[in-house]
């Protein structure tokens, strides 16, 4: 097999919320479908998130305040996590911080060689947003 391209879904408790953070976040509206809608698609460049309302996967916040090191737990999430590579992990936190998103993960030095930071969607998915040391 050959993939030619990959969408991932995420379930979420309501689309018209979910649009809006990932408009805080820098992302936009790409579409979406249904009267009232209830499914659609956020969009970063060539990359692309479909939402869907109440089905399709899991989702579910723990009440942990980070998702790593001593006081957190990767492994309490119950939505999906994702890599998002960037060019300015710093940049992305500090946006994050000015927008009022929950960040569980301050920008760090990761042994596995990347800087990553994670943020959380009010249902849980949490993005781990990253770039390789190397590639500074």
């Amino acid at each position: 097999m050959i993939a030619h391209r990959l969408t991932p879904i995420l379930n979420v408790s309501n689309i018209q919320q979910s649009f809006e953070w990932f408009e805080k976040l820098g992302w936009s509206k790409g579409w979406d479908w249904g009267v009232p809608p209830t499914f659609g698609g956020v969009c970063s460049g060539p990359c692309e998130i479909f939402l869907c309302e109440n089905a399709q996967g899991g989702r579910g916040k723990s009440d942990l305040k980070t998702t790593f090191g001593p006081e957190g737990s990767d492994a309490a999430e119950k939505g999906v996590w994702m890599s998002i590579w960037v060019d300015d992990v710093d940049a992305v936190h500090q946006r994050c911080l000015d927008q009022h998103l929950d960040v569980t993960w301050p920008p760090t030095d990761m042994p596995w060689g990347v800087r990553e930071m994670h943020v959380r969607h009010p249902d849980g998915h949490v993005f781990r947003i990253s770039r390789g040391i190397d590639c500074e």
